[in-house]
């Protein structure tokens, strides 16, 4: 009773979106406010029933109910219960029910706190978002229906992937969706405001919290994603440029792009047409994300599916709104006529090349992930592109841009001298590059990556704070500190985020050039050398598990011959799915991780070891965290807030009424 009724919601959520995607738009193009006013608490009714069809699949999943389709393909009576919950999303059927409750929950927050926003832009807004819901119920309906029946059902289910069996499920996905989704705001605000016909300053502050939102959980579901590939598949890495990573960190690129490039159209009514342009690339680049996910036309580990039937549908939906929104984009070019001149050296120039060099970089990393898409297709070769090519053509623009970020955030607005910007930074210059020049004389070895990364890492976070002091004026160092307790906390949040930056590029560039690795047959009783540590193999036993048999070993580690972590990796074979994973184990540390993973029993005894000792690691991690910190921070500046940009257009109004 419970699923039917889950399914009903599910299909009234899609007559509702149809409704609210018609009624509220017609009603703004005649003025009819009656029907503008369809918009809200049709909003606010979608979002409740597909929560309701949400949490019918979830009582499915927790009670193990096996008439459902989908319960038996990924679920267990004996699985632990929070991976029968997590299990509801790790599956594709169960994923697009998220993606849709994400989306239905953006639009009705966009109804519940756009009360300052025009009438006529707020209905706009919202059947724009509510024709996207609409275009995703039917996707899931008609190819993907999370509540399909069995006739007969089995007595138990096939069980969950067991790579997915991980804590990690229960968070990196939801996280990631909230930021590709999100997304999604920017493109209704941006076609509503092509539709109206007007782009200014208030329409970029109403679109940057919510771009800054969806940037926020797009950085923690990479972040979180990275980290779980790090503990859980064995291999030691944290980003391997798969086609499904790149399809994350493509959008997150162009909206950070999006968010500088709006704070040029919200000062300087500047970059109109560009930042326009992104809104929509952004919410494109999460659509060709789910395209390859679900599509099977690139083969990887993320995949969800691999129906070309879905695939097609995915790519009608990425023609239609996309395409839509570029032709709408075009036809009203005369609306985003720049209004704001700058000089070569000013913030906006700064902001400018910010946003040529991000833009650049997604287009490095979607050629490289199409191109073996496009030689199969083209050239009837198979092409593989692999992490040499990412490296190699991407690093150097992200490197530009880190350097360019701390002279950019302090050149003043329309014209500057660059002489004069930099005096406060070649202080942080030299400091940065006696950095460098001293890491690089300490380290073993001659690359230069770890020392280029010393002195990113100096120079965008002692940047950030040489930022943040040049903004609380003249005066003695005490009314100066003062002063920097009072500053906007969005000047707090980008110093916050830049800083972040650097935390993870030096942590990228420190794992890369000084990583450690053995790999070796180590007898039980054997103490071996890696670095400066000593590794025993203690013992190795059998452990069972709640849906799952190990074979796990018991690894001492030394330094200086005092015991500093005992660990315990793990090799499990799950018999339900017949699948054997790797469980790393790791002694985490600031300045390090220990890294074992056990393998398998050899014909000559002993055991298939491997080692890594990888420094800074969490580091890694920690930056992307204080990166988002940044961007929470800047969300809860007052000025970023939807009716202030409203108040400041009806303050605007009644001065020209006047």
């Amino acid at each position: 009773m419970i699923v039917e009724l889950g399914h009903f919601a599910l299909i009234l959520a899609a007559a509702v979106s149809l409704v609210q995607a018609v009624v509220p738009l017609v009603g703004a193009h005649k003025g009819w406010r009656g029907w503008m006013a369809v918009a809200e608490p049709a909003a606010s009714a979608q979002f409740l029933l597909t929560s309701v069809a949400f949490a019918a699949l979830t009582y499915a999943f927790v009670v193990s109910d096996f008439s459902l389709r989908l319960v038996v393909l990924n679920s267990h009576t004996d699985k632990p219960m929070l991976y029968k919950i997590s299990g509801v999303w790790g599956n594709h059927e169960g994923s697009m029910l998220l993606w849709v409750l994400i989306l239905t929950l953006f639009g009705a927050c966009a109804a519940w706190f756009g009360n300052g926003l025009p009438p006529a832009l707020r209905a706009r807004v919202l059947a724009v978002q509510s024709s996207i819901s609409l275009a995703f119920f039917a996707f899931i309906l008609f190819t993907s229906n999370p509540f399909t029946r069995l006739a007969v059902p089995p007595m138990n289910g096939q069980d969950l992937n067991p790579l997915l069996q991980d804590p990690g499920l229960a968070f990196h996905p939801p996280f990631l969706y909230l930021g590709y989704v999100g997304l999604s705001m920017a493109f209704s605000f941006a076609v509503a405001a092509l539709i109206e016909g007007r782009i200014d300053a208030a329409w970029a502050r109403w679109v940057r919290p919510w771009t800054l939102a969806a940037w926020v959980f797009l950085t923690i579901g990479i972040a979180l994603g990275s980290w779980w590939a790090y503990y859980e598949l064995g291999w030691g890495g944290f980003w391997f440029w798969d086609p499904v990573e790149n399809a994350s960190f493509m959008p997150w690129l162009v909206a950070a792009a999006l968010l500088h490039s709006a704070i040029v159209v919200e000062k300087r009514e500047a970059l109109k047409s560009w930042t326009v342009l992104l809104a929509i690339l952004a919410f494109g680049f999460s659509l060709i994300g789910t395209f390859i996910v679900r599509s099977g036309v690139i083969t990887s580990v993320h995949a969800f599916a691999n129906d070309p039937e879905r695939g097609v549908f995915i790519l009608a939906i990425l023609a239609v709104f996309v395409g839509g929104a570029l032709t709408l984009f075009a036809a009203r070019a005369q609306a985003m006529e720049a209004k704001g001149v700058f000089s070569l050296v000013s913030r906006e120039s700064a902001l400018v090349l910010n946003n040529i060099l991000l833009a650049v970089a997604a287009f490095v990393v979607f050629i490289g992930t199409i191109w073996p898409l496009v030689g199969e297709m083209l050239l009837d070769r198979k092409l593989s592109v692999g992490p040499p090519f990412f490296n190699m053509a991407f690093t150097p623009f992200f490197v530009a841009l880190a350097a360019v970020l701390p002279i950019g955030a302090i050149l003043p607005w329309k014209r500057a001298k660059l002489g004069r910007t930099m005096q406060p930074l070649w202080g942080v210059l030299a400091l940065s590059i006696a950095a460098g020049a001293l890491t690089f004389a300490v380290q073993t070895g001659r690359s230069a990556l770890a020392p280029v990364g010393m002195v990113l890492f100096v120079w965008l976070v002692v940047g950030a704070g040489v930022d943040l002091f040049t903004r609380t004026g003249r005066g003695d160092w005490s009314s100066r500190l003062r002063r920097l307790s009072n500053l906007p906390r969005a000047d707090w949040g980008k110093a916050v985020a830049h800083a972040g930056l650097g935390v993870t590029m030096f942590g990228i560039a420190a794992l890369t050039a000084w990583q450690q690795e053995d790999i070796r047959v180590a007898q039980i009783g054997e103490t071996f050398p890696v670095g400066a540590y000593e590794i025993t193999l203690a013992r190795v036993s059998q452990v069972d598990g709640p849906n799952y048999d190990s074979i796990q070993a018991e690894m001492r580690v030394f330094r200086d011959g005092r015991e500093v972590a005992t660990l315990y990796p793990e090799k499990r074979v799950y018999p339900v799915a017949a699948m054997p994973t790797t469980e790393a184990a790791i002694d985490g540390g600031i300045l390090r991780d220990v890294y074992v993973v056990i393998g398998d029993p050899q014909q000559g005894g002993g055991w298939a070891v491997r080692t890594y000792i990888k420094p800074f690691a969490n580091w890694i991690w920690a930056g992307s965290i204080i990166m988002a910190l940044g961007g929470l921070l800047s969300l809860t500046d007052r000025r970023y807030r939807v009716a202030a940009g409203a108040r400041k257009s009806a303050v605007s109004g009644a001065v020209a009424a006047e």
